[in-house]
């Protein structure tokens, strides 16, 4: 028997104005996600001082790193859509279920990127170059990344938890200290500061495991002790195929569609080592500044989701509407933002890391050319973000694969050998131009079939 008591979020995401909301969900996320920003360009930036086959070695690291983030998120959304439509619908004994599978999932993953950290470390550099010294120092990176990766597995997991209902709050104080911990650790660890051996690359990926370690303890801790909607715990866990289905039928779109940018960096970085190692790192580099622009509309998503689910769930297609609008007016703003700063100072962000002339050159078109794309990303983020939340996540699983692997690898491929490695860049302008006609086309699709029925 479903327990009925209307949970604490309710009235918060159901009654509260809706602009006041999404800026509350919003705000600590973006917050944090902008911290995260900044430890993930201080981590390149102080390995950026070793030399630069470090920096090339912790770029091509990406697709990994990606790939595990993607699964973990990936699933977190699944949680997330299906937790907040549970609590929107009143069934609390089914939210509590679906927290607890979502973390034994979370489990099992961590025991894959183990698997793949041991085995495949090696493999995977000499795979993309013969560089002895990229190659040595990638496989201890990127070993020490996948083999404690139980702490990033933790706590994206149990941050989600707290998102789906309405605790952001938290999930900004463990994200922030996690990479404060890192930004703190990276010096000390890379050069061997305060008595410490100087670890070089290795001591860049000790210092981002320990962060997440910590901040996994207080996320776990959190949910524990503040999360008094959800009563976790695995004692007598029984598996519920439906509620699998239910996580999965979101997750997984989200999980391939997120996996799919480490197949397209993958593909890029093959590209563009074949002219030199030193375009490998500028891309590296604009992944990192790329994300300042990017993490705050992350932020903006994850605070959309949960309203999007519950106010679907509790049949409040206005509310949806107006969040929607909102988040869309907001993600467009923030991308003419980052737009601005890579046109106007392009060479001064490339100068962060330390960067020669020969990467100046190449980096400044780089900057220049990628950022068009801007003008169409932040509306076609929120588009896929509204899929997700509405169970459509196939849809956003379009949009990428079209997007990533239809249009821009084989743009950048043909490119590179019409117009040598300056054309190269005019590939995602492109590829964002075919994601934003999609994304109208189903748009419209889903707010017919979903969001105007509930008016009827």
């Amino acid at each position: 028997m479903e327990n009925t008591r209307a949970p604490q979020a309710e009235n918060k995401m159901g009654v509260m104005p809706v602009p006041k909301l999404l800026l509350t969900m919003s705000l600590p996320m973006i917050i944090s996600m902008l911290v995260q920003a900044l430890y993930n360009v201080v981590d390149s930036m102080f390995v950026a001082q070793l030399n630069e086959n470090a920096l090339t070695a912790v770029s091509l690291a990406f697709p990994v790193q990606n790939l595990m983030i993607s699964i973990l998120t990936g699933t977190g959304v699944g949680i997330n859509a299906l937790l907040s439509r549970s609590l929107g619908e009143k069934k609390i004994d089914r939210a509590n279920k679906v927290a607890n599978h979502g973390i034994i999932l979370t489990i099992i993953s961590f025991v894959v990127f183990l698997l793949i950290g041991i085995f495949f470390s090696k493999l995977f550099y000499t795979i993309q170059t013969q560089d002895a010294q990229i190659v040595s120092y990638g496989t201890s990176y990127m070993k020490i990344c996948c083999i404690f990766s139980f702490g990033m597995s933790l706590q994206i997991t149990f941050e989600r938890l707290l998102q789906s209902t309405g605790k952001t709050f938290y999930t900004m104080i463990t994200q922030g200290l996690g990479a404060i911990i890192n930004i703190i650790l990276d010096p000390i660890m890379i050069f061997g500061l305060l008595g410490f051996p100087k670890l070089g690359v290795a001591g860049a990926a000790i210092a981002t495991v320990t962060g997440q370690i910590i901040a996994a303890i207080l996320a776990v801790w959190f949910n524990l002790k503040k999360n008094k909607e959800l009563h976790i715990t695995l004692r007598g866990f029984k598996w519920s195929g439906k509620i699998i289905k239910g996580i999965y039928s979101v997750g997984i779109p989200s999980i391939i569609m997120a996996s799919i940018g480490s197949v397209m960096t993958f593909g890029m970085n093959k590209i563009l080592i074949a002219f030199t190692s030193t375009a490998t790192a500028v891309f590296g580099v604009y992944f990192k500044l790329q994300s300042f622009v990017f993490m705050p509309i992350f932020g903006l998503n994850n605070g959309l989701v949960p309203i999007v689910a519950y106010n679907y769930g509790a049949r409040k297609s206005s509310r949806i509407k107006q969040a929607v609008l909102v988040s869309v007016i907001a993600a467009v703003s923030i991308m003419l933002i980052g737009l601005a700063l890579f046109q106007l100072i392009p060479s001064q962000l490339l100068n962060i890391f330390n960067a020669s002339d020969n990467m100046t050159a190449i980096g400044v078109p780089a900057l220049r050319i990628i950022s068009l794309s801007y003008l169409l990303a932040g509306f076609c983020i929120i588009s896929s973000s509204v899929f997700q939340s509405l169970g459509h996540g196939m849809l956003s699983l379009w949009v990428s694969v079209i997007r990533q692997l239809v249009v821009l690898l084989p743009a950048a491929y043909l490119l590179a050998r019409v117009g040598g490695l300056s054309a190269v860049w005019w590939a995602f302008p492109i590829a964002e131009l075919f994601s934003f006609v999609l994304c109208v086309l189903f748009l419209r699709h889903t707010k017919k079939k979903e969001i105007d029925t509930l008016e009827q």
